[in-house]
């Protein structure tokens, strides 16, 4: 491990025991923070950027219960800094566990040219029928996300390709990073279930997750050019850590607001 990467561990485990409280019930200190190092560890220039910064992006994973190791959620470098961003599987296994109204079922779909797609009211009861083409890779037209609760109700959203560009052309931060260039399919449906969400009443167990999943969206859906990447309106108790490091670079350490 980088001595850079030993400085990041440090850090993250303090923050961790500063905002203990605060960390989902069931919270795997040990697992979660060498599954961190191991993401870490292949991380471009990680040793360019400032510790502290990437140990408080990492914290957001942990604010949540989510794996960057199992691809729940991601780190991605943003110039000299890491930005954070949830997976669909992550944004799915959120609105699971912490939905008032109980969930059998969520997911998103892509649909593609010759699939059929069919949504309509029938006695006022909403009804979608999905019936792809098999090993259809046809070019994708648009996407959709439904959930099914436990006391048989059903909500849904579908969004064009059109609508799904237009979102990350004008709010995303990485419109032409590697997440939607390579993974344009994953990206739709997250956006899909993401507003999907915004319908779905959730309960987090504390104020920090709350504001974390909030974070998310503003730093990937909102135009707010006060969120920047790696910035969050999180309140974090690190100023025993940044009087170290201003200490080890001679005063000039960055201080970042989270």
């Amino acid at each position: 491990m980088t001595n850079a990467l030993v400085t990041v561990q440090s850090n993250l485990k303090s923050l961790i025991e500063s905002k203990r409280d605060a960390l989902p019930k069931g919270f795997n200190e040990t697992r979660f923070i060498q599954n961190c190092m191991v993401v870490l560890n292949d991380v471009n220039n990680i040793e360019k950027m400032q510790p502290l910064s990437v140990a408080r992006t990492m914290l957001k994973g942990a604010f949540l219960g989510l794996d960057f190791f199992n691809k729940e959620c991601y780190a991605i470098p943003y110039g000299n800094r890491l930005n954070f961003q949830t997976d669909y599987k992550g944004e799915k296994k959120l609105a699971k566990k912490y939905s008032v109204n109980p969930i059998n079922d969520i997911y998103a779909k892509v649909v593609r040219e010759g699939d059929d797609f069919e949504e309509r009211i029938e006695r006022g009861q909403q009804i979608i029928n999905f019936t792809p083409k098999p090993f259809n890779d046809g070019e994708i037209i648009g996407v959709f996300a439904v959930v099914y609760f436990k006391d048989g109700s059903m909500q849904y959203e579908t969004m064009s390709k059109k609508e799904v560009e237009e979102i990350r052309d004008k709010f995303s931060k990485q419109k032409t990073g590697d997440a939607w260039g390579k993974s344009f399919g994953e990206m739709a449906k997250k956006t899909v279930l993401r507003r999907l969400c915004k319908h779905i009443e959730l309960d987090f167990d504390t104020i920090e997750m709350k504001k974390t999943f909030d974070d998310v969206a503003d730093s990937e859906f909102n135009n707010n050019d006060d969120l920047s990447a790696g910035s969050s309106s999180i309140d974090i108790d690190a100023e025993e850590i940044q009087k170290e490091e201003g200490a080890e670079d001679g005063g000039n350490s960055e201080t970042e607001s989270q």
